[in-house]
């Protein structure tokens, strides 16, 4: 049994959560794991519809994920779908390097204003699409880009001095909705560099799916390394979910999902993945080498699904009561976010809302940090005097 984190250490002490969904916007939606299914592409009518579905089912924010793959842009489709929302958030993610530092501060300044401050920001530290990069540098770029993003959402002028961009400029035409600091940044990586990037930089750790005891030396670790620049932080986990009335109805579906299973389709499909490459991806199939021989490393930890796609490989597997329990016993380690998943995307998010949501913390993360307020800040695209 793991000993509880002790409070002080994450930046939010009190036990809640938010609790997110995923939409498909790299085409990887299906009934049956290592089959493309034609009938749940990318589109964004799709892609919208997992949105919506979300929203009305009371998930708080939304994961958009971002992979040169067959797909849609993420800020493209963020755009789109915000006038269609009113209340859920959305997890942008943003790939450094691929918009010059202080366009990108505007667009995503536009769009927190689309959004009327229910925008958070998954930052991606992988390779631009078609260039292999040395990792110390795209630390280094990620590193200062997060730095003109936050001098544009809090100063007067962006004021960068760094080794890869220089910037004296007015920060006006990139003011966000959100105030104290603008949107939250999330951030994950299993490296040294990404992790001291997000312990110096960024609001919320992201991992994928261990064991107890793994999960729980990431906490600890990225905890003692953003106390050093005199921060706190919040984790969350990205994680499949196939919860059910019976223990026996939730496992018999993981096999339903491995039923048509293809080993090299499936390393076919993980390979088209920027991340397949990644630390992380490798510690996914470490997770599974430790697993019994029906898949589950511990007990309703599944990581037969990392088979058949790159980046979380583990699914949580129950009956309501033992996924409530995870949870719980994730919380009491400190995570405050998760983003949940499954097999067909439409038919898991509903199930999930109907056996486990409502008896979660949830609650919305821009509101309980004090980014968005009921109040409508006064930006250039609100009421501030234009000159």
């Amino acid at each position: 049994m793991i000993s509880n984190i002790q409070p002080n250490i994450v930046r939010t002490p009190e036990r809640v959560a938010e609790i997110s969904y995923f939409s498909d916007l790299c085409n990887g939606d299906t009934q049956y794991l290592s089959v493309m299914d034609n009938e749940r592409r990318s589109t964004f009518a799709h892609c919208g519809e997992i949105v919506l579905k979300a929203e009305q089912l009371g998930y708080s924010n939304i994961l958009l994920p971002s992979s040169y793959t067959v797909g849609q842009d993420v800020l493209g489709f963020a755009s789109a779908i915000a006038p269609q929302t009113s209340t859920i958030n959305m997890l942008t993610a943003i790939r450094c390097g691929e918009i010059h530092p202080p366009m990108l501060a505007r667009a995503i300044a536009s769009l927190d204003h689309l959004l009327k401050g229910r925008l958070t920001i998954n930052i991606i530290n992988s390779d631009l699409p078609g260039i292999k990069e040395d990792a110390a540098f795209r630390y280094r770029r990620c590193a200062e880009i997060i730095e003109i993003l936050k001098q544009a959402w809090t100063q007067e002028r962006i004021q960068h001095k760094g080794e890869l961009y220089q910037f004296d400029l007015p920060a006006d035409p990139a003011r966000p909705y959100q105030q104290n600091g603008g949107p939250l940044l999330y951030f994950g990586g299993t490296s040294d560099g990404a992790r001291e990037v997000c312990a110096q930089y960024c609001d919320m750790f992201l991992m994928w799916p261990e064991t107890e005891e793994m999960l729980y030396s990431n906490i600890q670790d990225l905890s003692k390394r953003a106390a050093r620049y005199g921060r706190k932080i919040d984790f969350g986990l990205r994680v499949h979910v196939i919860v059910r009335e019976t223990e026996t109805e939730a496992r018999a579906y993981a096999k339903k999902l491995m039923s048509k299973f293809d080993a090299v389709r499936g390393a076919l499909i993980k390979g088209r993945m920027q991340d397949s490459w990644s630390l992380g991806v490798q510690r996914q199939t470490l997770v599974r080498e430790m697993a019994d021989s029906e898949g589950y490393a511990e007990p309703h930890l599944w990581t037969d699904i990392g088979k058949a796609r790159s980046g979380a490989g583990g699914c949580l597997v129950g009956n309501p009561d033992q996924i409530l329990n995870k949870l719980n016993r994730y919380m009491d380690m400190g995570f405050r976010s998760f983003i949940f998943s499954g097999y067909p995307l439409m038919d898991e998010a509903g199930y999930f809302a109907r056996y486990v949501l409502s008896k979660l913390p949830n609650v919305s993360m821009p509101v309980y940090q004090n980014r968005r307020s009921a109040q409508q800040p006064v930006t250039p695209l609100t009421t501030k005097p234009l000159k």
